[in-house]
């Protein structure tokens, strides 16, 4: 207790005290039904026992006398969680909000509470959480019912709303541009398996191949870094000689694909063609500068943003509708080539 006295009780004080989880705590708070009387009475117990109090965040949604956006992110390493990011900062600015950052190394329940908490302590107006993962979206559940938030990147628990990018559409362009050109034997090198955003691809990768009675090469697992990207490109070289075309999930996964196959002298793009995802600023320096699939990160940010906007001056919080989307560009540059055609391009493709 000594520890406790330097400080205000806050949930996780209360959650151990009661012998419940943090998630269940917030329910309690925030007057979620789905509760058991036994269990709130024991969380109110606890409450009244720390002397824990609820913090102005209420009162501040209901005047909007803030004007701060909690974004909750989980890995902001990675180019498109990073690129989200500064999107939604620059958005948020546009409209003359601030933005206060809690990133959280897990999906974990707790963490992702503790990340809420910190940010109603800020007195926040509403919350940004990305959520590439299907462990983030699950964790979404705990937000607190008063509170407006808007998932982007990978989807939304259910109630809230989602912005994210058309990931498959941008995988099938990806395939489609290389079936195009003539290559029957296209590679995928997938993303983390757990990510949202990898199915996504890897499904349009599936659809265009099965779109145009072409047969599903062996995937090749990566995981978003240039590493798995060359270690594909060994194994690539190794076990299927044939192929004549490479989807990587991402930039970072194609660049190490490149790597490898100038270290094994095949030529890109004239005995093998590559494509990435992301568009991220180096692809066009590449050798050959990569062709790959622009994500819109700035009208993701935008789009986000006025979302959330719009559900604080309206005073709702529970959601029902479909994501909106965002389209996705392939940009066609010196990576990819006709079948055997050494850098020749389609016609009505231009370079980005």
């Amino acid at each position: 207790m000594a520890a406790r006295a330097s400080r205000p009780a806050v949930m996780t004080d209360v959650a151990q005290l009661a012998g419940v989880s943090h998630q269940t705590v917030s329910r309690v708070v925030n007057g979620h039904p789905h509760v058991r009387e036994e269990t709130r009475e024991r969380v109110l117990a606890a409450m009244e026992k720390l002397g824990y109090r609820r913090n102005l965040t209420a009162r501040a949604l209901a005047t909007r006398r803030t004007d701060t956006i909690g974004v909750v992110a989980f890995d902001t390493t990675l180019y498109g969680p990073a690129s989200t990011l500064f999107s939604i900062e620059e958005a948020a600015r546009a409209r003359d909000y601030h933005v206060s950052v809690v990133t959280v190394p897990d999906p974990d329940e707790d963490a992702f509470a503790d990340a809420v908490e910190r940010l109603l302590e800020q007195s926040v107006t509403g919350v940004v959480v990305l959520a590439p993962q299907r462990a983030q979206v699950r964790v979404m559940a705990g937000l607190p019912a008063d509170l407006p938030a808007v998932a982007v990147e990978g989807g939304a628990a259910p109630g809230i709303p989602a912005v994210v990018i058309d990931q498959v559409d941008g995988a099938i362009q990806a395939t489609r541009h290389l079936i195009e050109l003539g290559h029957r034997h296209v590679v995928h090198v997938s993303g983390r398996e757990d990510w949202i955003e990898a199915d996504a691809r890897l499904r349009g990768w599936r659809q265009a191949m099965s779109a145009a009675g072409l047969d599903l090469p062996p995937v090749l697992a990566g995981d978003w870094s240039p590493r798995s990207g060359y270690e594909a490109g060994l194994r690539l070289v190794a076990e299927q000689p044939e192929a004549t075309a490479v989807f990587a999930a991402n930039d970072h996964m194609a660049l190490g694909m490149l790597r490898a196959l100038a270290e094994a002298g095949i030529d890109v793009p004239g005995q093998v063609s590559v494509v990435g995802f992301d568009d991220m600023a180096e692809a066009e320096f590449l050798r050959p500068p990569l062709t790959t699939v622009r994500q819109d990160f700035p009208e993701v940010g935008r789009r986000c943003v006025d979302l959330l906007l719009d559900r604080i001056a309206g005073g709702t919080t529970w959601f029902e509708g479909p994501p909106v989307v965002v389209p996705s560009r392939l940009v066609v540059r010196a990576s990819t080539a006709a079948r055997g055609g050494h850098g020749a391009r389609p016609a009505g493709r231009s370079p980005g």
